[in-house]
């Protein structure tokens, strides 16, 4: 089985996150901004633990600094994510870094990342749609912002809200009035919780929050109650296990809960979070699944069902993403 050309969906991955190292180093040249320290020797991203690489992260990020980078960086994300196999990708855009959560801003933004998904779709064959994220660690008043251009400019592109960051700023309640301005437009809802908060986080997060997806979500696993709560509720973990491992959110691949969360009957999906920080490819991925647990074609068939059913885009991308997957079958 050829795992490069399996056709795949990813729900959880961070647009400025999956940047190329080479593709930063091109802007900061073009910029003259001087980001040499957050790279290591061989040119990848470098960093100690997750605290870390949020700060690595946000300095690649200012190199992102108008809505041409955003479109640049999109098509760019594209070809090397189509090269994996993936047909259809949903990635978090934060207001924060387009635009400083102006509205007026971040639409100027949006229509260059839009632009270029559709290029991308055209040239690569694969679909990209956006989710307006919130960054946790910045705070509650933050997010606030973010939810309003959610609320403002959802539809087409744009297609759900979430929130990412450091999930150990505050509480889930903390943000609540964030994820009722997307609701309240309509918005489907995902967060980031239990990758480090345990199983507790991800109860709050349900609870407080009433979201349909949960990022990462591993921790859920020590709670035999929660699982049988999203188990009942329908509600789809984005798990991320190279991530986790590198990270070490868990110790090894053999040690990571997505197999065990599996068989007690929670919903999985699997995506590469932030793949060139975490040295990954879906290709890896799934190379590294079937390598751990044994998953085979019928296991990749049946997570991109669980995928495709979970997308936040409309029944008309849903359809189309759903041709694409015809051979995996």
């Amino acid at each position: 089985m050829s795992f490069q050309t399996l056709p795949k969906i990813e729900l959880h991955t961070h647009l400025e996150g999956c940047a190329p190292p080479d593709f930063i180093r091109m802007l900061a040249a073009e910029k003259k901004i001087d980001i040499s320290g957050i790279f290591t020797p061989a040119g990848g991203y470098d960093f100690r633990d997750f605290d870390h690489f949020l700060k690595v992260y946000e300095a690649a990020c200012t190199t992102l600094q108008t809505p041409d980078d955003f479109r640049r960086l999109t098509l760019a994300v594209l070809e090397e994510t189509a090269q994996h196999g993936v047909v259809y990708m949903e990635t978090f855009v934060s207001p924060d870094f387009c635009g400083g959560g102006d509205l007026v801003a971040w639409k100027d933004y949006l229509a260059a990342m839009s632009d270029a998904a559709a290029e991308g779709e055209a040239r690569f064959g694969i679909t990209m749609r956006g989710i307006v994220t919130g960054i946790r660690h910045f705070g509650p008043d933050a997010c606030k912002p973010a939810a309003r251009c959610a609320a403002e400019t959802f539809g087409g592109f744009v297609v759900g809200y979430g929130m990412a960051g450091g999930e150990l700023a505050g509480r889930p309640a903390d943000y609540a009035y964030s994820f009722d301005i997307a609701r309240e437009a309509g918005l489907p809802l995902t967060c980031h919780a239990g990758e480090w908060g345990g199983a507790a986080m991800v109860a709050e997060t349900i609870r407080d929050l009433k979201v349909a997806r949960i990022g990462h979500g591993i921790g859920a696993i020590d709670d035999p109650a929660l699982l049988r709560e999203i188990v009942d509720k329908d509600i789809v973990l984005e798990v991320c296990p190279g991530s986790n491992v590198v990270l070490k959110a868990v110790t090894d691949w053999a040690s990571h809960p997505i197999a065990r969360l599996r068989d007690a009957g929670v919903k999985v999906t699997v995506s590469t979070d932030d793949p060139p920080f975490f040295h990954t490819t879906m290709t890896a991925e799934c190379d590294l699944l079937h390598r751990t647990f044994g998953w085979d074609a019928a296991d990749f068939a049946a997570l991109n069902q669980t995928a495709l059913t979970a997308a936040f885009c409309d029944d008309a991308t849903r359809a189309r993403v759903a041709k694409r997957l015809e051979p995996a079958q």
